[in-house]
C-alpha cells in the first residue's frame, strides 16, 4: 500500500477540505490518505474551535483513511518548526506523496525552489544579516532574502500556504526517500477571505466568523461538523480569564524565563493587562515589528507556562498519536509499524503522560474553556470507521 500525506488543522473541517482529499487520492493513485493535524491548539497561536477528536472523526467521515495528530511543540509554531514537525511524522509513516494546498497565483516549482535553498544557504544567509531591515517581520526578512537570490521567487511569497508549501518543501529534500510533492491550487475561497462566498466553499476563517456571529453555515461544512459547531465554539475569549490571572501572578522575572519572550516583551504585556477582553490585549500589544500571529502564539506559551528547553525536550521526544483510522488506515498501519522510527500511540497511559507531559499539560488546559470539553488523552482509542 502508498499513502499520500497531508498536514492539516480543520478548524473546522469543511468543503474545501474534503475536496483536498479527494485530490491528494486522485492526484497520488495511493492507496490511503494520511492525515498529520494540528492538536487542540494550532499553528497561529489559536485554540481549536472544537477539540482534536471531534475534528479527527469529521475527517475520516470525510476520505482520511488515517489520522495522527502534530503534537503542540511543533503545531503551535513558526511555518519553519510547524513543517519540520509534520514532515517528520510523515516520513516517519512511511508517506510516497505530500499533497498541499497552494495559493500561488501561477505555478510553482517547490522542489527546485527547495534545493535552491538547500544549496545556497550561506548567500541567503549573508543577504538576510547584511540586508534585512530592523523593522521588518523576520518572514519579510526572509522573503526579501529569496527574492534576492532566487529569479523565480513569487512576489506574492507572502501567502500563508505558499509560505508553507516552501517549507515542506524545504523539509522534505532532505530526507534520503523524499516524498514527491504535489501542489493542488485553493478552490475558490482563499485563506483570509472573511465571508462566506456564494459557492458551497468558504475559508475557515470565514466559518468561524460566521460561527460566532449566529449566521447559517448549512452547506459549507458536512452536517456532523455544523452539530459540533452549534453545540459550541472555542475561541480565544474562552481563555482570557486564565492568561490574565497568569500574567497579572507572575513576576516580570518569571515572565522572561518563558519560551519567546524575548527584547523586553514583558513590559510591554504587563502594560496591556488592563484591556477587558483578548482581542483589546491583543489590539494593545500588537506592532509593526510583532505580528498577532507571532504574539497569539506567544500568548499560548504563556498560558502553557513553557519554556525553551521543554519545548526543545519534547521536539526531541516526539510520537505518533494515532486519533483516527478507517479499515484501510488500519491496514496501512499494521504494514509501517515496523519501518516508523518514531513511538505509536494509540492508547495514553501512566508511561505516556510522563514522557509527554509536555503535550497532557497543553490538553488539560484546553479542557478548562469549557465543562462540556471531554477527557482529551486518558481512556481514549483511536476512532475506528469501517469502509
Amino acid at each position: 500500500m502508498q499513502a499520500c500525506g497531508i498536514v492539516v488543522e480543520y478548524n473546522p473541517f469543511h468543503n474545501g477540505h474534503e475536496f483536498h482529499v479527494q485530490q491528494a487520492r486522485k492526484a497520488s493513485g495511493a492507496d490511503v490518505v494520511v492525515a498529520v493535524m494540528s492538536g487542540n491548539f494550532l499553528q497561529r497561536g489559536e485554540p481549536a474551535i472544537v477539540d482534536k477528536w471531534q475534528r479527527a472523526r469529521a475527517a475520516l467521515e470525510n476520505g482520511v483513511d488515517l489520522i495522527v495528530e502534530l503534537p503542540p511543540a511543533w503545531s503551535v509554531q513558526s511555518a519553519d518548526f510547524f513543517a519540520k514537525g509534520a514532515i517528520r511524522i510523515l516520513q516517519s509513516l512511511d508517506c510516497s506523496f505530500l499533497c498541499f494546498g497552494t495559493d500561488a497565483p501561477e505555478p510553482f516549482d517547490y522542489e527546485a525552489f527547495a534545493h535552491f535553498e538547500q544549496n545556497n544557504q550561506e548567500v541567503i544567509n549573508q543577504f538576510f544579516r547584511e540586508n534585512a531591515s530592523e523593522n521588518q517581520t523576520y518572514t519579510q526578512k526572509m522573503h526579501a532574502a529569496f527574492a534576492a537570490v532566487y529569479p523565480d521567487f513569487l512576489a506574492e511569497a507572502h501567502l500563508p500556504n505558499h509560505i508553507l508549501g516552501m517549507r515542506y518543501a524545504r523539509e522534505t529534500c532532505q530526507y534520503p526517500s523524499p516524498m514527491k510533492l504535489l501542489p493542488i491550487p485553493r478552490k475558490q475561497a482563499a485563506y483570509h477571505s472573511q465571508e462566506l462566498s456564494g459557492g458551497m466553499i468558504a475559508s475557515a476563517t470565514a466559518i468561524r466568523k460566521a460561527v460566532k456571529a449566529g449566521q447559517e453555515i448549512k452547506g459549507y461544512v458536512p452536517e456532523s461538523v455544523r452539530n459540533d459547531l452549534l453545540d459550541q465554539a472555542i475561541d480565544w475569549e474562552f481563555f482570557w480569564p486564565l492568561l490574565q490571572y497568569q500574567l497579572i501572578a507572575t513576576p516580570l522575572e518569571q515572565l522572561r524565563t518563558r519560551y519567546q519572550v524575548t527584547e523586553g516583551l514583558e513590559y510591554r504585556i504587563k502594560d496591556c493587562l488592563h484591556a477587558t477582553s483578548f482581542a483589546e490585549f491583543m489590539a494593545l500589544l500588537k506592532t509593526k515589528r510583532y505580528t498577532r500571529t507571532r504574539l497569539q502564539r506567544l500568548m499560548c506559551y504563556l498560558l502553557f507556562q513553557a519554556t525553551s528547553e521543554e519545548v526543545q525536550q519534547a521536539q526531541k521526544n516526539t510520537g505518533i498519536r494515532i486519533l483516527g483510522f478507517t479499515t484501510a488506515g488500519q491496514n496501512y498501519l499494521k504494514q509501517v509499524k515496523k519501518k516508523t522510527d518514531l513511538p505509536l500511540i494509540s492508547k495514553f497511559g501512566k508511561k505516556e503522560s510522563e514522557r509527554f507531559g509536555y503535550s497532557l499539560r497543553v490538553d488539560q488546559i484546553y479542557q478548562l474553556a469549557s465543562p462540556q470539553i471531554v477527557e482529551q488523552n486518558f481512556g481514549r482509542s483511536p476512532i475506528f470507521l469501517k469502509n
